[in-house]
């Protein structure tokens, strides 16, 4: 069963910086691929929205991190939403992450650290919530939300098609707790909020 994400309310100052955030985005994509270019005409829904229907789900306090954060998506348009959040966006492509580091400077995010390193390689705190985007399958990412979270901490996850399939799979080698909640941006996609993660027989 799929819950209903509880809806993101208006917020000016939000807005001002998420308008930011995407004509940077637009003005980079021109040279480095950062979203795709048939999804690019329809950024505000398929991007930012997308990526805005997380809010609601993360936890109240605490650091965050987006794993392969690429174009900023969705940390950026979090960090956006919430200024006063520590956020860690980690992103082995120099170039995304030289975006991320432009980006965040220009929207004056200054609780946002861009790592541009490989997730194995990066230096994060205990995490409260850990997210990621069109990264690798579920089993992959619950390997780093293992490592990464904190006790308590939860994973959040947009899946397309193929949750139900990846979660069949990850259950094989873990153990979680999952919640499924409808996308608002996208009817074939289901965002995976798994909490209790640990290593099947630990």
């Amino acid at each position: 069963m799929k819950h209903p994400i509880p809806p993101v309310g208006p917020d000016p100052a939000r807005e001002a910086l998420l308008a930011a955030y995407r004509d940077l985005l637009l003005r980079w994509n021109a040279t480095i691929n950062l979203v795709a270019a048939k999804t690019a005409a329809d950024i505000d829904r398929r991007h930012i929205a997308d990526s805005l229907q997380l809010l609601p789900l993360l936890p109240t306090e605490g650091p965050i991190a987006d794993l392969g954060s690429g174009a900023g998506l969705p940390g950026l348009v979090l960090a956006a939403a919430m200024p006063e959040r520590e956020i860690h966006l980690v992103e082995s492509d120099k170039r995304k992450a030289a975006f991320l580091i432009e980006a965040a400077g220009t929207l004056k995010l200054t609780k946002v650290k861009v790592h541009a390193t490989r997730i194995e390689q990066a230096a994060l705190p205990p995490l409260a919530a850990v997210t990621a985007r069109a990264l690798a399958p579920l089993a992959a990412l619950l390997v780093h939300a293992a490592e990464f979270l904190a006790p308590g901490g939860i994973a959040i996850f947009p899946k397309g098609r193929t949750a139900e399939q990846e979660l069949t799979s990850a259950a094989a080698d873990w153990h979680f707790t999952v919640e499924r909640f409808a996308s608002r941006t996208d009817p074939e996609a289901t965002i995976l909020r798994l909490s209790e993660i640990s290593r099947a027989g630990h």
